[in-house]
């Protein structure tokens, strides 16, 4: 399996929805590496690292969010992987 990597900024109403905690719960069940974190301005932040399979279907949840949040704008990257991270957490 190539190792392949994502960098996800996803705004709107993202804090206070379980954005994070759903976002960890689908990554560790894709087996993906990684972290998810709000960010000062009330965005969400993510990167993961793992299959490109799995990163899209990482990319697919995150566009739309739990079924409380609210995405006005999505966008991610792909990167080389840099194999930082020993599991996905949330901070």
């Amino acid at each position: 399996m190539t190792l392949k990597r994502v960098e996800i900024f996803v705004h709107g109403r993202v804090q206070g929805v379980f954005f994070r905690y759903t976002t960890k719960k689908i990554a560790k069940k894709l087996g993906l590496k990684g972290i998810v974190e709000n960010m000062e301005d009330g965005s969400v932040h993510i990167i993961a690292e793992g299959s490109k399979e799995n990163l899209i279907k990482l990319i697919e949840f995150a566009r739309k969010g739990p079924k409380d949040a609210i995405v006005t704008e999505f966008k991610f990257k792909f990167q080389e992987p840099k194999n930082e991270f020993k599991h996905f957490s949330s901070l």
